[in-house]
């Protein structure tokens, strides 16, 4: 019996100090690829930027966050897009919400004009094959003039309807992940355009 107990504490001993040096282990890894990761998603967030708004010669991290007027979807920072003389041409703002397969976040651009100026899909977990589709570069809402789907969103006025299968072309089969995306972009786009025109209000 005591050699059982001995054999017991020794095995609880050892696991205690597998377990802590496993802890140890992921914290070094975590500390040495945190800081890649983190570079990877702001150079991902910069040239998204940039193709959104490509006249701006800047971007201005806001300080406030603004607040979706959809429960459901949630903004973490936005960018002011700024030209040489110090114009506003628009707003982008990073923006998460529930899709088929968890969170999905999305780089929505608005214009100054009440319209979208583009959006860039940054993650999604949807179905390989069917809602992942809509961050493939050879997916076509629209084959003949290479329109793919995020792309249909550029230019388009917030005063739309922004329904799927109506004004807004569904991914094929993936009915959940359009309408999951569309209520972001929608959402980013109305906060954006009220931004937009507070700013404008204020002669800021």
């Amino acid at each position: 019996m005591k050699a059982t107990l001995k054999e017991s504490a020794g095995l609880g001993l050892t696991l205690a100090l597998f377990a802590a040096g496993a802890c140890v282990a992921l914290a070094a890894v975590y500390s040495i690829t945190a800081p890649t990761i983190n570079g990877l998603e702001k150079k991902q967030t910069e040239q998204s930027l940039a193709e959104l708004f490509p006249q701006a010669t800047s971007f201005q991290l806001m300080p406030e966050t603004l607040v979706s007027a959809d429960p459901a979807v949630r903004f973490t920072e936005s960018y002011v897009a700024v030209t040489g003389p110090g114009e506003r041409v628009g707003i982008a703002i990073k923006a998460f919400g529930p899709s088929y397969g968890g969170d999905a976040s999305i780089l929505v651009g608005v214009n100054a004009g009440n319209g979208i100026a583009g959006i860039k899909i940054l993650t999604l977990k949807d179905t390989p094959g069917l809602g992942a589709n809509a961050t493939s570069p050879n997916y076509f809402v629209d084959r003949s003039s290479g329109t793919t789907w995020p792309m249909q969103f550029k230019g388009k006025s917030l005063s739309d309807a922004f329904e799927v299968k109506n004004d807004i072309v569904a991914i094929t089969a993936s009915t959940i992940t359009s309408k999951a995306l569309t209520r972001i972009v929608k959402a980013a786009g109305d906060a954006g355009y009220a931004r937009l025109k507070a700013f404008a209000e204020e002669g800021k």
